[in-house]
């Protein structure tokens, strides 16, 4: 979701307005002896993600490839889809982003009809944790993350993405944590850094995303924050999901930022 672009933030620094410019509007400029109103101050507004609708859930699989091919399938024909661990030994497929539920069935049967699934389960977005935030807080659903992001350790790793060939990767595994909880994030690390909310190192609570770069120019990883200094993460080919530390020298020095999305 897109933010509102301020050219200027105002201040009030011991009796001097001082107008900050950023993003290209020039030097930063110094007017004395101007009053400065309480509605004066624009508010950034914070960032929101948007919400999923109903979706489809499908497969019951004892081996994670099952699962993948299936999304793969599913990917193929344009449906937003991702596999998860529903228990320990068990995986299953969800789809699609449906303002209805009526919509959402209407897709199922066709793929049903066409072999493509056998039995599926519609979610709606009351079953969401991100539903309860309101009536059980926002702790709540920073640990429903941090959880479902867990369930992931030690499902393997391969470049590129969601499918039997590829695994996931990082942004992915992001992705779908925040879509199994009910959020539309975006699916590149770049739209994922641009829809969050800066947060400093110091302050990072559970469900945060990571930044890191190789260069300061080009976000190459992220993960998952899930408190204790320990992100979790999809860490590269042939390897599998696993938590570090932020503490440890190649991440604490790779690390360009974190966001929050709540």
């Amino acid at each position: 979701m897109m933010g509102i672009k301020f050219c200027r933030v105002t201040l009030l620094l011991s009796g001097i307005l001082l107008t900050l410019a950023a993003g290209g509007c020039g030097r930063p400029e110094v007017r004395p002896d101007v009053a400065l109103s309480a509605t004066s101050v624009p508010v950034l507004e914070k960032k929101k993600l948007f919400r999923l609708g109903h979706t489809i859930q499908a497969g019951a699989f004892a081996h994670v490839e099952n699962a993948a091919r299936l999304t793969r399938s599913l990917q193929e024909k344009g449906l937003d889809a991702t596999y998860f661990v529903a228990r320990r030994g068990l995986y299953r497929v969800r789809f699609g982003n449906f303002p209805t539920r009526e919509q959402a069935r209407i897709q199922a049967e066709e793929l049903r009809d066409r072999g493509i699934i056998e039995e599926f389960h519609l979610v709606g977005p009351e079953e969401y944790a991100v539903a309860q935030m309101d009536a059980r807080g926002e702790a709540y659903l920073r640990e429903e993350l941090a959880r479902t992001a867990l369930s992931f350790l030690g499902v393997p790793y391969l470049w590129g993405g969601t499918s039997a060939e590829t695994g996931f990767d990082c942004s992915g595994l992001t992705m779908t944590v925040y879509h199994l909880n009910g959020f539309d994030l975006p699916r590149r690390s770049r739209d994922q850094f641009a829809a969050g909310n800066p947060v400093d190192r110091s302050a990072l609570g559970k469900g945060d995303i990571l930044f890191f770069a190789d260069n300061r120019d080009r976000i190459s990883h992220v993960g998952l924050y899930v408190g204790n200094d320990l992100f979790i993460h999809a860490p590269g080919r042939g390897k599998r999901i696993r938590t570090d530390f932020l503490t440890q020298d190649y991440y604490r020095r790779a690390f360009v930022g974190a966001r929050s999305y709540l």
